[in-house]
Formats: C-alpha cells, structure tokens, sequence
C-alpha cells in the first residue's frame, strides 16, 4: 500500500523520472480493465495510419459518438492521403460541415498534400518528420506512432493528464508549459514500452469512462491501491487548471437575402476570410457590431442601405432567428433578418455569389448558420 500522497513527487534522479517497482503490476491491471471494458470503435479495428490519423484530429474536440459517423463518412469519401490530397478545399470544408474547430480540416488537406509531395503518399514512421505535418503535435504524433506502428511514445491527452495526475497527486497545472513537461515526462515511465498501443488507448480508455472528471468510479477501481490522490483524498481537486478561459462577445447579424425571380428564388453568400472563426466557409451578409443593436441602427449602416438599393427589397422588421452560439473563447450573438425582393433578375452585388436557394446545401456553412436556416420563414 502506497501510503505517501508526496511519493510522486520525489521519485526523481537528477531530474530524470524513474520508473518504480509498482509500474508493471498497475501497467497490467490498466491492460486487462482495458481488454474487460474497452468499446468497439472502428479506429481500433486498423494499423492503417492514416485511419487512425483521421480519427484522431476528428476526435480533437468532438465527442466519440458525433466523431463516428464523421470518421465512415469521411474515409468512404477520401480513403486513403492521395485522395485526401487530390480534393479541393471546398470539398473537404463541406465533408468537415458541422464538426466545428474548422482549421482541424484545412490542416488535414495541407498535411495530406505534403504526404504525397514529400512523403510519396505514406504517413511518417518517425517522430521527427511526422510533427512537420500541419496540425498534428506531440499527442496525435504520439497516438499515430503508437497506435500504427506499436513504437513506444506516451500519448498524453486530456484522459490522460486526469488519470496520471491522481495516479500520482501530481498538482501542477495542466495548462502551463512546465506543467506539461512534468506530465508529458511521468507518461513516458509510466509507458508500457512493449505494448505502447494497448497501453496509451488504455489510459485513455480508463480516463474517459471510469476516472472521469466529476464522478471518477474510485470505490471499484482496480487501481485504487495504487492511486495517492484517493490517498490524499482530494481526487475530485485533480488536475489543477491555472485560469480559465476569458470569454468575449461578438454581435453578428446576418441579412438573409431573398431575391424572388420567375426562374426561382437566390441568395447571396460569401467565404469568410482568413484570420478568423469559419475560416474558408461560407455566410450570408453580415454586419458586426460591439452590441445588441436595434433595427434602425442596423439600417443606417451602409452594408444594409446597399442591399436595399441594389435590390429594392424589404426587411423584416425583427428578426426571424436570435440565439446565442458558444465556442470556447467567445459567445457569439446571432440574429437573422429576412430581406426579400421580387425581381425580374438577379442584380449582382460586389462580394458576393448569387445562387439558388436549394443550392445551399453544396457550400460548406458554419453550424450556427445552419441553424439560422432552418428557421427562415418560407415563400
């Protein structure tokens, strides 16, 4: 029985982490719980390393059960680095629609163009040449080496950093750089380096479904011997964060427009610009304002009075849609409006592409303004 909540801490040689004699018992109480409990994903059920890469960025901040059926539907349409990199951005922006985080996939074309160009179409074997693909870091770098090539590198990810952090009542933060040396360095001797694969998805296993942040299993954990925050008893303290996030907000109102033709009915849409949120996607018209902003003051700006003019139209006079959409730095306050024209022709606008409505299903759109779509009054 461990019995010192400050062992882990003083488990070093010259600043190198030493491996103790505990590790290989907990290694195989961690590989069997896992091999009882782990569930059937389909990223599990290959070595191919780019499947495995795929599910991993699409894993990056999106839930197991959203990420599977992104995961079969983006390896049926781009199965293999050439395809992936033969498809236009577009293409892949509209396969990422809805998972948000939307850089995840403009890396994931770059890193494929740079498989095939520099790498003849194979994912690197090696540590070095694999982190110059775009996107990918020390976790997911790890992940694909481990987990392709069974080579012994430490993925450490957020399950991970929870379970070491109470396996050995480590409280430095988490989201500090030294922190993640500390972390990245017990992960390694804690590694089982002749099962890396088996044992980097066990401790994420182990950490998403029973050491989980609010309400960890402790009373059956088959590592609870080992484990010197429950020791300590301050398992629910674990990890330790230095601050939280600052949160701004950003007022977007969006002018949906309607241009009525007897060939049908157009809209207008643009690709957002580099720099910000939905980079590369498409939106309608939209203004930004510091705050909630009434009807006539969006009137008086100049992006609504050319609108008007171009197309004689008119806007409704509140908004068809208003919800506040959160991402993990800001909340965005959205609001919809409806101006409709009816035309003999579609005028053009500076900046924007007409199309017609039922063609809006082709472009790649943000999600919240999926959900301003689904709310447009009809015709």
């Amino acid at each position: 029985m461990i019995n010192s909540p400050s062992r882990a801490r003083s488990l070093s040689v010259d600043g190198q982490i030493e491996p103790q004699t505990y590790f290989p018992e907990l290694r195989k109480l961690l590989a069997d719980w896992y091999h009882a409990h782990k569930r059937d994903l389909p990223w599990r059920q290959t070595t191919d390393p780019y499947r495995i890469w795929i599910s991993e960025v699409i894993l990056q901040q999106t839930r197991v059960e959203q990420g599977r059926d992104y995961y079969h539907r983006f390896i049926e349409r781009f199965p293999d680095a050439q395809s992936l990199a033969e498809a236009t951005e577009d293409e892949v922006l509209k396969m990422w629609e809805g998972l948000g985080y939307y850089s995840r996939a403009r890396n994931l074309h770059r890193a494929a163009q740079m498989v095939v160009s520099d790498f003849g179409g194979c994912i690197p074997r090696s540590q070095k040449e694999i982190l110059q693909l775009p996107g990918i870091g020390d976790y997911t770098a790890a992940a694909i080496l481990s987990f392709a090539f069974d080579l012994p590198y430490a993925a450490v990810d957020g399950n991970v950093f929870r379970v070491v952090s109470r396996l050995l009542h480590i409280d430095s933060p988490i989201d500090t750089p030294q922190g993640k040396k500390i972390f990245a360095a017990w992960a390694d001797a804690l590694l089982d380096r002749e099962n890396p694969a088996t044992h980097n998805q066990a401790m994420m296993e182990f950490g998403a479904l029973h050491c989980t942040p609010t309400s960890p299993a402790c009373l059956l954990c088959p590592l609870r011997r080992f484990c010197l925050a429950d020791v300590a008893g301050c398992v629910h303290t674990l990890p330790v964060k230095k601050g939280g996030l600052r949160i701004s907000n950003r007022y977007l109102y969006y002018i949906y427009v309607r241009v009525i033709t007897p060939s049908g009915a157009y809209t207008y849409i643009c690709r957002r610009p580099a720099g910000d949120i939905w980079q590369g996607l498409y939106e309608f018209p939209c203004i930004e304002l510091d705050k909630k902003a009434s009807l006539e003051s969006l009137l008086q700006t100049t992006e609504v009075s050319v609108l008007l003019q171009i197309t004689s139209g008119s806007m409704g006079s509140h908004p068809f849609k208003t919800f506040k959409h959160q991402l993990t730095h800001r909340n965005l306050w959205m609001h919809g409006y409806l101006l409709t024209a009816l035309l003999d022709d579609v005028p053009e606008i500076e900046g924007f592409r007409s199309i017609p409505e039922d063609q809006l299903a082709d472009y790649a759109l943000p999600r919240a303004l999926h959900l301003l779509i689904d709310s447009l009054p009809s015709r």
